[in-house]
């Protein structure tokens, strides 16, 4: 790894003066910054299911967007369904892994640094008996996840270190997954 030269300027395709501009109008309104994202999820067969993503509230109202966007997960065939499309699981893994990826493109571009290459690798270890309701002992989630970057980029191990460290310190996904969040689920 090399350390940056001033020579040529830096694009990640990251804009952060957008970014430090929001944090500034967040400073001076908090209540614009309370964001309500959803997903609808609707059964289609099976373990197999489709959310859909679209509108969210922020700053101060609701918003629709261009795309509606699709989820698919069902569960793979060692667990007798069809095997159409990733594990609940595998989603929150790889939310995990690019909201950490997305987060180490804005910091890097902030510090001035260009990227190359960032491969991200995210395992998580679960025991399938908790699932099953084989031993209450054994919780449904993950036991255990690994996170393994491996960046190219002109700046030091220390630089790249730094800015992984950043990522994860911001990461939203991060954050649910190592930290309690309050859930309701209620039946309309």
């Amino acid at each position: 790894m090399t350390t940056q030269t001033q020579d040529k300027p830096v694009s990640n395709g990251v804009n952060t003066e957008a970014l430090i501009g929001a944090r500034g109008a967040f400073a001076e309104m908090p209540q614009a910054a309370s964001f309500t994202f959803r997903s609808t999820c609707d059964w289609v067969d099976g373990s197999e299911s489709r959310n859909t993503i679209n509108g969210y509230f922020g700053l101060g109202e609701e918003h629709t967007r261009k795309e509606t966007f699709s989820i698919c997960s069902d569960h793979p065939e060692v667990f007798a369904a069809r095997d159409s499309a990733p594990t609940p699981p595998e989603i929150t893994l790889s939310a995990l892994a690019s909201c950490l990826t997305g987060g180490i493109a804005a910091v890097a571009q902030h510090r001035g640094i260009q990227l190359h290459d960032v491969q991200c690798v995210v395992e998580g270890d679960m025991d399938m008996r908790g699932i099953l309701g084989m031993d209450p002992d054994i919780r449904n989630g993950f036991s255990a996840v690994r996170v393994t970057f491996a960046i190219d980029a002109d700046a030091s191990d220390d630089d790249i270190r730094a800015l992984v460290a950043q990522s994860q310190k911001r990461s939203t996904v991060f954050d649910l997954m190592t930290n309690p969040t309050n859930v309701h689920v209620v039946v309309a």
